[in-house]
């Protein structure tokens, strides 16, 4: 029963969290958004301390539940791991492995200096919910679009607009690379051996393996009902069962229950442990160097949870010309600063939060936000006007967001939000190498802060050219995204570090 129970849970979730990452309508966000904002890592970068209390008591009475039922990479290991085992002779195929202590708490370390150093493409390489996000965002949700497209297809056939196309496009080479990398990776290990990532590498896993050695629940093996048959360790995807020694490893546990549901003899109860039965039914006695070593890995642990808390706190549409020629593409222009979101805050604040989930690249509407390609912020979204401009009627990307990398925002509160300034550039405008008037930038500027002048004072009948007002342009980009200029735009959108109000 307790298998069942935690299974359907897991299946929600992890249908809820996927859906986040495949519906491009923003509807579902509505509804579900709420279960990315549980997620342990973005609940930590956001401050969030009641979820992180929650998480934690959960950990602290029932064990590794998070990892087994929330978490959406860990229950892809698990539908992976149970694909495999339906082959004929892998039902049972698991073994008892000791705890990789150096590399999981290697792995810790190197996680929480990524956090305290700000290098946010290591973080985001390490992180559970990012790493399933990129792998959802970027090779399954082509897949989701392209059938979309087909029913589209199909329905305008049928008179019908239940569907709407949308453009499946590739926003980033080597975000969808990593994306692909990651998979084949975590599966491969999850077809072989379980849950070999979440207790080797995981620096989630890591943590709340750390508090679940001190549940309150439990699976307790019975050694007087024991009769050694090993089903118990040889279906455990977490290899933490030494079925001769009547040991579980709690730190590896993740709370599956299949040990449970195995078990012919009734040997294993999940149920709270009292200290006299946790030392004579699960537990090796220790000597004492053992518990040096162990009272000295709970120091170094609160120590990095302190640090952790420390380190939060500061912390492609082709146009058709006349319905004839195709328009050449535009090419993305040399920015001095890259363009983050509206209320990023600045871009310092934005790198520190952001673990490159992709939730909001998938869910924005205009096509803007694509991964960086720069190393220090590799995967963090950062805008690019070549396919649509962020239009101050939206603001879904700041409603997504469950690190707080993008502060919630109302509509109003974003049109005066200045990300960037517009930045002319005289040798591409087409009324000065074309000698046809123009003025597409001006009259698409949302803020009125592009008007166009002669090009020479003392001519009335000079080309005119545009000029910028900076004090109320907000760098939104529908001037870059309008001009008709190609390769690249006669006017283009410079980021701010610091974002300001107008």
């Amino acid at each position: 029963m307790l298998r069942k129970i935690r299974q359907t849970l897991a299946v929600l979730f992890f249908t809820a969290i996927t859906l986040l990452f495949l519906d491009f309508t923003g509807t579902v966000h509505w509804w579900l958004g709420w279960t990315a904002k549980i997620q342990f890592l973005p609940a930590v970068l956001a401050l969030n301390v009641g979820v992180i209390l929650l998480l934690v008591v959960l950990t602290f009475l029932f064990g590794r539940i998070y990892c087994s039922v929330i978490c959406p990479l860990g229950v892809m290991q698990d539908i992976v791991s149970r694909i495999s085992g339906t082959r004929k002779k892998k039902k049972f195929r698991f073994s008892y492995s000791p705890e990789k202590k150096v590399l999981r708490y290697g792995v810790l370390v190197v996680f929480v200096l990524a956090i305290v150093a700000g290098i946010g493409s290591l973080v985001a390489l390490l992180s559970p919910y990012s790493s399933y996000g990129r792998i959802v965002q970027n090779l399954f949700a082509p897949i989701y679009q392209g059938g979309n497209n087909g029913l589209a297809y199909l329905a305008e056939r049928a008179d019908s607009y239940a569907f709407y196309e949308t453009e499946v496009w590739m926003r980033s080479l080597p975000t969808f690379v990593i994306a692909a990398i990651t998979f084949i990776i975590i599966a491969v290990l999850a077809w072989r051996n379980g849950r070999t990532y979440c207790n080797t590498v995981c620096p989630v896993g890591t943590v709340l393996g750390f508090l679940s050695r001190f549940s309150l629940m439990k699976p307790v093996i019975d050694t007087e009902k024991c009769k050694n048959c090993s089903l118990c360790t040889r279906k455990c995807k977490a290899a933490c069962i030494d079925y001769s020694n009547h040991r579980i490893d709690y730190s590896r546990c993740v709370a599956c229950m299949d040990c449970i549901d195995v078990c012919k003899h009734g040997a294993i109860h999940y149920r709270m442990r009292s200290k006299k039965k946790a030392a004579s039914l699960s537990e090796r006695p220790q000597n004492p160097d053992q518990k040096q070593i162990d009272a000295a890995r709970r120091s170094f642990l609160s120590a990095t949870a302190l640090i952790v808390g420390t380190a939060t706190l500061k912390a492609q549409e082709k146009k058709v010309d006349g319905g004839l020629a195709v328009i050449e593409d535009k090419k993305i222009p040399d920015r001095k600063t890259a363009i983050v979101p509206p209320g990023a805050q600045s871009a310092r604040n934005f790198a520190q939060h952001c673990t490159a989930c992709q939730l909001c690249v998938s869910v924005c509407p205009n096509s803007v936000l694509r991964p960086s390609t720069d190393l220090m912020k590799l995967m963090q979204p950062e805008m690019s006007y070549e396919r649509g401009y962020c239009r101050p009627e939206c603001n879904k990307c700041a409603s997504v967001c469950p690190t707080g990398a993008i502060s919630p925002l109302t509509i109003a509160d974003k049109s005066a939000i200045q990300i960037g300034h517009a930045v002319w550039v005289r040798k591409n405008c087409i009324p000065l190498t074309d000698g046809v008037e123009c003025g597409n930038c001006a009259r698409h500027c949302p803020t009125g802060a592009i008007r166009m002048v002669v090009s020479d004072a003392a001519n009335p009948d000079s080309p005119q050219i545009p000029v910028v007002d900076t004090e109320r342009c907000i760098g939104c980009g529908a001037c870059e995204n309008l001009c008709p200029a190609r390769p690249f735009s006669a006017i283009y959108v410079e980021g701010h570090e610091v974002h300001r109000t107008v």
